[in-house]
């Protein structure tokens, strides 16, 4: 569903992301890991169309370097990291923004974008903040409204960028739980940078591992967070054991 090709990005002259490749499936959750630096948020940015980059990045055949942003904001659904939203807006009107590459020459939602909006909402459990004004949100709570914006677009890849940060344990869960849920039974192609290598292990179905903009390892949790590669990746000696009661490792710093 996503490929991408080559793919290279640089900052300010300094290269940041080294002729990367890898593919996400539909129904198919993949997270990027790797230390502070290590080029996770620029490859979502870069496949987004935030920042420019060299290589290829395509669905179904289509180059996104060659669609409009309309065309693309149908194809892929962002959630970014850390964003200050409009406070003037409310979290309706916020979540109906996902509606934008659909709607007609004058920009009128209809009873089924208004639908779609009160769906998304209540995935992310915010129908009740729908008349509160954005600047009244927690960070928790905008990020939830994020997510729900980008559910409300409808699109068949979904690209996180440090979805849970923000969130507390609870909802960092929840949050997962949904995201993983939306990805099987709705056939997404997620592609989503994570910190918390745990968190990784439990809900991804692949992870590939970037160091230094270069991409390292990629695999199923058990085949890429071994100890060998985590401890030489973050420069820090960890233990890969067991969960004690799930089918899944845990990263312990030794």
């Amino acid at each position: 569903m996503l490929k991408i090709q080559n793919l290279s990005a640089s900052y300010h002259g300094h290269q940041v992301l080294h002729d990367v490749s890898f593919d996400v499936k539909s129904s198919e959750v993949l997270a990027l890991i790797g230390p502070n630096g290590a080029g996770k948020s620029t490859i979502i940015r870069a496949a987004s169309g935030v920042i420019p980059s060299i290589g290829h990045i395509r669905t179904n055949g289509d180059d996104f370097s060659l669609l409009t942003p309309l065309q693309r904001a149908r194809y892929l659904a962002v959630v970014p990291q850390a964003i200050s939203l409009p406070p003037a807006f409310t979290v309706w009107e916020t979540v109906l923004m996902g509606r934008t590459p659909y709607l007609g020459f004058l920009g009128h939602a209809s009873s089924l974008d208004d639908e779609l909006a009160r769906q998304a909402l209540s995935r992310v459990n915010a129908l009740a903040f729908i008349n509160r004004r954005v600047g009244e949100l927690s960070g928790g709570e905008a990020q939830r409204i994020l997510l729900a914006r980008a559910l409300c677009q409808s699109t068949p890849i979904l690209l996180l960028d440090e979805p849970t940060a923000h969130l507390d344990l609870q909802y960092q869960v929840s949050l997962l739980e949904l995201i993983r849920e939306l990805a099987y039974t709705e056939k997404l192609a997620v592609l989503i940078a994570m910190h918390d290598l745990n968190l990784a292990a439990r809900y991804a179905d692949r992870v590939a591992l970037l160091v230094g903009g270069h991409l390292k390892a990629i695999g199923t949790p058990r085949e890429v967070l071994t100890t060998e590669s985590i401890s030489h990746a973050y420069c820090l000696p960890v233990q890969v054991v067991e969960h004690p009661f799930m089918d899944t490792q845990l990263v312990l710093p030794k």
